[in-house]
């Protein structure tokens, strides 16, 4: 049984290298594969030169595996939609949005995001409809919620990044922040304002995809690239990061988030 299992897996690796000299025959040595990655703590953080981050990582671990040359930049959402769009950026991670939908491959899923509307506390909202009249920072060419997005009576302030908004809340200049739990509360983190918050109101799920250009070269090899980062993510990687970058203090229990309804 144990000599079965080892074949196995020596089975496995050699598809997997396989895949990769695959890939460098096709996509060509000299080439450079362009990596972006959302300028969203704890997924793509840059400060001075240095570059971090749970899907920046991700995304290196599936190149060196590839066995591609890369340049990997940490850039705001807009710029990667656009060079998604126009083939300057050949591979990133995030959500998928309407207007790419003719431009990029979605090569593999990650597991979903939940995204909230959170306010301070003693500002509690229980349903869409509270938020009507109310200012939000929402994160300059993010798509969070199609139903908070459509409704014309929720006025959104754009914001460059998390860390942004959330000290216009503590200002008072927006009555609420919206996006992904994690990031929101990476962001209160590294200001030291964790424990403002009141309970968050859920208003959607949504999956990062690991996904290419339709402009790539990596376009070809999309089964290959598919295959390593599978067994990147099998192999628990994935998981690795995220307790390699968890969030210090407070954390908010899933019980304590109402649903929009």
């Amino acid at each position: 049984m144990m000599k079965l299992g080892l074949a196995y897996k020596v089975c496995i690796g050699l598809n997997i290298l396989f895949s990769c000299e695959k890939l460098i025959a096709q996509v060509g040595a000299e080439h450079t594969v362009q990596i972006r990655t959302i300028a969203v703590a704890p997924y793509g953080v840059e400060n001075n030169t240095k570059r971090s981050g749970i899907y920046y990582d991700l995304a290196n671990i599936l190149i060196t595996e590839s066995k591609f040359n890369s340049q990997h930049l940490i850039y705001p959402y807009a710029r990667i939609i656009s060079e998604l769009k126009n083939g300057k950026t050949d591979l990133t991670i995030m959500f998928k949005y309407k207007e790419l939908k003719d431009h990029v491959i979605y090569i593999t899923p990650l597991p979903s995001l939940h995204n909230i509307v959170i306010g301070l506390k003693g500002n509690r909202f229980d349903s869409i409809s509270d938020l009507e009249g109310k200012t939000i920072a929402y994160l300059r060419g993010a798509r969070f919620s199609e139903d908070v997005d459509t409704n014309s009576k929720i006025k959104k302030h754009r914001t460059n990044d998390f860390r942004q908004g959330i000290k216009m809340l503590v200002r008072g200049r927006v009555d609420a922040i919206i996006g992904p739990m994690e990031p929101i509360l990476s962001a209160a983190d590294s200001i030291g304002m964790v424990n403002i918050f009141n309970e968050p109101l859920y208003v959607s799920k949504r999956t990062p995809w690991l996904q290419i250009s339709k402009k790539s070269k990596l376009r070809l090899n999309a089964d290959e690239i598919r295959e390593i980062f599978e067994n990147i993510l099998k192999r628990g990687d994935l998981t690795k990061l995220k307790n390699k970058y968890r969030i210090g203090g407070a954390v908010i229990s899933p019980n304590t988030i109402h649903t929009a309804e």
